[in-house]
């Protein structure tokens, strides 16, 4: 747990799920994906609390109410040898932008990965998201030059398996 005067960083626990769904939603809608945003709180619940944990999460506290959400889970180098963190959502509230709360929030993770002995942090950002882009230069992210990101999901996901 992370902690400022008025700001605590903390693992999220089951009742928090409503939370949870209302932050991802909200992302959603800044993302201008709220069409591919069909999870439920039973799925988070699966998901975050089951008995194989799928995904992780961290809720930013300000003076008591959840404000920021990040989720991530760990991947697997090959060639490092190490496991890494990839996360796959950091949403902050707008009104509580640009007072350091993502800063907080990656810094915690990567004292986390350090801590675990990974070997790297990683995260994927739309490519029209500018000023997600700045701030993750700004805290030393670097693109990863001449990769794409691939998908099989869906019809073409269902297929791949040779599954009806």
């Amino acid at each position: 747990m992370t902690t400022k005067p008025d700001m605590v960083l903390r693992d999220a626990t089951p009742q928090d799920l409503p939370t949870v769904l209302r932050l991802v939603r909200g992302l959603a809608e800044y993302e201008k994906l709220t069409h591919e945003a069909v999870a439920t709180e039973a799925d988070f619940d699966l998901a975050l609390f089951g008995s194989q944990p799928k995904i992780h999460a961290i809720l930013v506290d300000i003076r008591g109410k959840p404000i920021a959400l990040a989720m991530w889970f760990y991947n697997f180098s090959t060639f490092l040898g190490r496991p890494g963190i990839y996360v796959e959502d950091v949403f902050v509230e707008p009104e509580h932008r640009h007072r350091g709360i993502g800063g907080e929030i990656f810094r915690h993770l990567a004292r986390r990965a350090i801590a675990e002995n990974c070997g790297r942090l990683e995260l994927s950002v739309l490519d029209w998201n500018e000023p997600s882009i700045r701030f993750y230069r700004a805290l030393g992210a670097m693109p990863k030059e001449g990769w794409t990101t691939q998908r099989f999901s869906g019809d073409a996901l269902t297929a791949l398996a040779g599954t009806p």
